[in-house]
């Protein structure tokens, strides 16, 4: 009876230190450009409101005093939020959907979306959106490469490095 009682608390007790976890999975993503937001997530959200809907986060860095920008970030997916200083980062690591598809567009071809540009320079171009300023940057070709969603105007933005 002993040996019975034991070998029934060894058998509860092993799942107990399992160390096999179940990966966080992301839903489908889609980014509406036009509404500043991913899977209804805006700029404006908190570390915890993202990390609920993105469980699937890689890192996040809290804010401090230091220089390190706080944010919540999804490296594998190409999406960063910089809770701290309101905007969202898209790069062309992201595959997931998006609305209207402005990743790898060429330069001048959105207008139809997004109007004139409200700031150019030789590789971004800044517009003035309803949620706050949209900035699309380019590579050597002329194709979008980075996308950047604020809800502050251009002249308050803060990005980071």
């Amino acid at each position: 009876m002993k040996y019975f009682i034991f070998a029934a608390l060894l058998f509860v007790m092993l799942p107990a230190s399992a160390q096999l976890k179940a990966t966080a999975r992301c839903p489908e993503m889609l980014v509406d450009i036009l509404d500043g937001h991913i899977n209804r997530v805006s700029p404006k959200f908190t570390a915890g409101e993202i990390k609920k809907v993105f469980p699937c986060y890689t890192s996040e860095i809290e804010k401090t005093d230091s220089m390190a920008c706080a944010g919540v970030f999804i490296k594998d997916k190409g999406l960063s939020f910089f809770t701290d200083r309101n905007y969202i980062e898209i790069t062309d690591v992201y595959k997931g959907k998006m609305e209207p598809a402005v990743m790898g567009a060429p330069r001048g071809s959105l207008f139809k979306f997004l109007g004139n540009a409200s700031i150019k320079d030789d590789s971004w171009d800044a517009f003035i959106t309803r949620y706050g300023t949209l900035i699309l940057y380019y590579n050597t070709t002329g194709k979008v490469n980075k996308i950047q969603m604020s809800s502050r105007a251009a002249d308050y933005i803060k990005l980071c490095n």
